[in-house]
């Protein structure tokens, strides 16, 4: 499962332009430090870790899935 830190986010959108599967959005909420965030469509999401890999500010964390 994809999970998002938001308030490291400093709206740069390399995540958002590098899913393969469109999965990443701006949300249009505003965090603590005054930045845009993002949201993940889980529908779309397949956990590929682009994301994760081009995220300058650590935003993402790929965890298991718990049951």
């Amino acid at each position: 499962v994809l999970k998002i830190h938001a308030g490291r986010c400093k709206n740069c959108l390399y995540c958002v332009k590098s899913c393969p599967k469109g999965a990443l959005a701006a949300t249009g909420a505003i965090n603590d430090k005054g930045y845009v965030t993002v949201e993940v469509d889980r529908e779309k999401c397949i956990c590929c870790g682009i994301c994760y890999n081009v995220c300058p500010d650590y935003v993402f964390e790929i965890v298991k899935e718990e049951a």
